[in-house]
């Protein structure tokens, strides 16, 4: 079953890992080895959790990373179906096996 609108993975970073832990962004991002603006992006929901993200968040102990790179997946499809009525797309016969 499909989430409805499901939230941005730098959200449930952001209030579930940095939030709770006292953490700011400049602090995240230095113990995740990337620079303040790309967990600050990631965080708003500018940009999405990439697998090098991925790996970072489970190598500090925030879930793993195929649970991040799944969040992201729901998440983008979700937005993609949103959009569906605006594509246009030639049906094909299914192939005989």
């Amino acid at each position: 079953m499909d989430m409805f609108d499901p939230p941005h993975p730098g959200e449930i970073i952001r209030e579930d890992y940095v939030k709770p832990l006292g953490l700011t962004v400049t602090a995240a991002a230095a113990g995740l080895g990337v620079t303040r603006k790309t967990l600050s992006e990631l965080l708003n929901g500018h940009s999405g959790v990439s697998p090098e993200m991925a790996i970072r968040l489970e190598m500090a102990g925030w879930t793993t990373a195929d649970h991040w790179l799944r969040m992201q997946m729901q998440y983008d499809l979700w937005h993609a179906k949103q959009r569906v009525s605006g594509l246009k797309v030639t049906r094909f016969p299914a192939l005989a096996a």
